[in-house]
């Protein structure tokens, strides 16, 4: 079986390049799959959905990522662990605490320190878990029959070079989890049908193409976690059947053009959580049969543009966790057959459709961000599937969103317009604060008309999302929604600053005469929205320093948080949101403290002093409402920002929150807090009601009295009526004194 399963590998690979090389290409449009037959195409929601769309099962088919032979080897791996014993012993000899079935023989955590003395006829000998820390010379000699060795979990320090001498036979080979530091050439040159070499765990430093003298049936070699600094030049020489190496978790700093020269039946080659920082452009040119490599997590910051051009054959290929700083346009051109790209934790700042175009037959990709699958519509399944916000199909990713998005900007809409048609129509004692009111109610009001316009195109690109979302994000329109949304907040925030201040300056010094007047007041509102306006113009001035600072996401909220975002971009989004913004909101947190003390010591004074600052008191309550809705809305931005630049991984969901949640939430409730719940507002509106109610009552005896006089016969009663209803009248229309 093992002998053979070389072959079966390297025959479907080249089935597999036969039969995809002849391929029709695709007809389904961008961000739809085939049902198969191409007869039929279907979003990329419906794929793996749990549901037989297609009709013959197509889209419920390959739902995992399994692409190369992780699955293959993983079964066959687990396997060889699991001994399968029936219950008869051929064995005549061997020690007590040992298990045997047949002619296989299992001594596990039995406390041995050496190889036992047993039959010779044994063909499976494992003693994992023992205490036996050397291995002399021919240890093993007797046990011409031996197939399977597992020596795992022993502290083996030193193997003699003749420990293995006269194994011929071997075919499996364990020792991981021990503590050997080196191995000495020759050491498996009797080992002629090993296919199964495992050396996991042990901190070997250095290894030799001789140390693989011998095997020439090699198919399988693991050394992961090893202290491996470097490889040797060809050090498939010794292995020419060699299919699947892993050298996972090591400490290899490079690799050179010859390094895998020899290696020429190699399938899968595992390299991540190394050292690489660079790989030369010829290292995997002889690697022909290749199907599978895995770089990821190592050092490596460019790969040369020709790096993949002989990987004709490769169908997974990991890059992740590397600190690329870019990706050549023509980096993935020769991969025709690739299955699989994991770039995963790497920021592409030159990303562009170009790079993935070639790949057709990509099923699965995955990136970083969820804005860069809209590079690659034509990949079935691309990773991470939302970022909170959107998914493939949707603007808004669930119906939570798309409720909120249309109930909180109506809130906020009907809500401040409300207040300023209030505002106009009832006339305040104050008319300098209430227009500073309508004036931050016509920045709130910004909010609710940035939510709309969410809505409308969330409803504008339902189920076809992926296909626009890179056209969308780069799009003018989505600009300007996030230049609205920001001088709506900046603006929101300055105005909410200056009336904490001119509160503070009445409550703190009530008899100092430095209150603004109504053209003071006029000069700062006119500064105000000039502030906000360029805070929120200046991205557009410089696109190759910002980026495009608003088309992040779909919702064109610039709440930067990662760290590998544009530098000019990222900096600039954390000096307005934890300089601007966070000193403002310090600001109002310090006004009101020292307006509450205040507040305290006034309380002792004379009546006349509370009645003179009563008002402005009241008043200081209700912003204190006003602000702590604001802080509600900022906290989660400073605290978001913070953790950003501690580099702590924040959730994507995290933003849509924000967003549609927290963001808009004191612009729908500031309206309740200015003006429905003031004293001055409700007093005009029990007079409004009283004198409404008054009207009412005398249309109806009005209408009463009337009618009395068109049934009574009696001329008498007539006059009587007329002079009731003048009467009544009299009273009504005149107080009496």
């Amino acid at each position: 079986m093992f002998l053979l399963l070389p072959f079966i590998v390297l025959i479907d690979v080249k089935d597999f390049a036969q039969t995809q090389g002849s391929t029709i290409p695709p007809l389904c449009q961008k961000g739809y799959f085939p049902c198969g037959n191409l007869t039929q195409c279907l979003p990329r929601a419906f794929h793996c959905d749990g549901v037989d769309d297609c009709g013959n099962g197509a889209d419920e088919e390959n739902c995992g990522d399994t692409s190369g032979w992780a699955t293959i080897f993983g079964t066959v791996l687990g396997n060889v662990n699991n001994v399968t014993l029936t219950q008869e012993c051929f064995l005549n000899q061997y020690p007590q605490h040992c298990d045997c079935k047949e002619t296989e023989l299992e001594c596990v955590n039995a406390g041995l320190q050496s190889v036992p003395v047993i039959s010779t006829n044994v063909t499976l000998l494992s003693l994992k878990k023992n205490k036996i820390h050397s291995l002399p010379d021919k240890v093993f000699t007797k046990y011409k029959e031996l197939k399977k060795i597992f020596l795992q979990h022993n502290c083996l320090r030193h193997i003699s070079r003749k420990a293995f001498f006269g194994l011929y036979n071997l075919q499996i080979l364990y020792l991981n989890h021990n503590c050997i530091t080196t191995l000495r050439p020759g050491v498996f040159k009797d080992l002629h049908q090993l296919t199964w070499l495992i050396l996991d765990d042990n901190p070997i430093t250095r290894i030799s193409q001789r140390l693989f003298t011998g095997l020439n049936s090699l198919f399988f070699l693991s050394m992961v976690n090893n202290y491996l600094e470097a490889l040797p030049s060809q050090m498939c020489t010794q292995m020419p059947q060699l299919n699947w190496m892993d050298l996972e978790g090591n400490r290899i700093k490079y690799l050179t053009n010859s390094t895998f020269l020899s290696c020429d039946a190699l399938t899968v080659l595992f390299l991540p959580r190394n050292q690489i920082d660079f790989v030369p452009e010829k290292t995997f040119s002889s690697l022909k049969n290749l199907g599978e490599l895995d770089l990821s997590s190592n050092m490596i910051m460019e790969l040369p543009v020709h790096l993949f051009k002989d990987l004709k054959l490769l169908q997974k290929l990991n890059l992740s966790s590397n600190p690329l700083l870019y990706l050549h346009k023509n980096q993935f051109g020769s991969l025709k057959q690739l299955q699989s790209l994991d770039l995963e934790r790497i920021e592409i700042p030159n990303i562009n459709t170009g790079i993935f175009q070639p790949m057709r037959n990509l099923s699965h990709i995955y990136f970083k961000n969820f804005r860069y699958c809209s590079y690659a519509p034509h990949v079935r399944i691309c990773m991470p599937s939302t970022d909170g916000i959107s998914s493939f199909e949707d603007l808004l990713a669930n119906n939570i969103l798309r409720i909120f998005v249309w109930v909180i900007a109506f809130i906020t809409c009907f809500g401040n317009l409300s207040v300023i048609g209030m505002r106009s129509f009832i006339k305040a004692e104050n008319t300098t604060h209430a227009m500073s009111i309508k004036i931050l109610c016509c920045a709130d009001c910004l909010m609710g008309v940035y939510l709309f316009f969410i809505g409308f195109f969330d409803i504008k690109y339902r189920g076809q999302y992926q296909k626009y979302a890179l056209l969308w994000m780069e799009s003018l329109p989505c600009r300007l929604m996030g230049f609205l949304a920001m001088l709506s907040t900046e603006v929101s925030v300055l105005l909410l600053t200056f009336l904490t201040l001119e509160k503070f300056l009445v409550i703190v010094f009530p008899f100092s005469n430095i209150r603004p007047g109504k053209r003071q007041t006029l000069v700062i509102l006119i500064c105000i929205w000039t502030v906000g306006f360029l805070i929120a113009v200046i991205p557009f001035w410089s696109e190759d320093y910002f980026g495009n600072f608003y088309g992040k996401n779909g919702v064109c909220f610039p709440l930067y948080y990662d760290q590998t975002e544009d530098i000019g971009s990222r900096g600039y989004s954390l000096g307005i949101f934890l300089g601007v913004n966070l000193l403002a909101f310090l600001i109002i947190v310090f006004s009101y403290i020292t307006m509450f003390c205040s507040i305290q010591k006034t309380a002792l004074q004379t009546a006349e002093v509370r009645n003179h600052i009563g008002k402005e008191v009241a008043v200081a309550n209700r912003f204190f409402f006003i602000v702590f809705s604001d802080a509600i809305c900022w906290i989660p931005v400073f605290v978001v920002k913070i953790l950003s630049l501690l580099r702590v991984e924040i959730p994507g969901t995290i933003t849509s929150w924000i967003v549609i949640f927290f963001l808009p939430v004191n612009s729908a409730l500031n309206p309740i807090l200015y003006t429905l719940t003031t004293s001055f507002f409700k007093d005009k509106l029990k007079q409004l009601l009283h004198k409404h109610r008054r009207k009412s009552i005398f249309k109806i005896k009005k209408k009463s009295l009337s009618t009395s006089i068109v049934w009574t016969d009696d001329s008498s009663s007539v006059k009587l009526g007329v002079l009731n209803k003048i009467t009544l009248g009299d009273s009504i229309m005149k107080p009496v004194s």
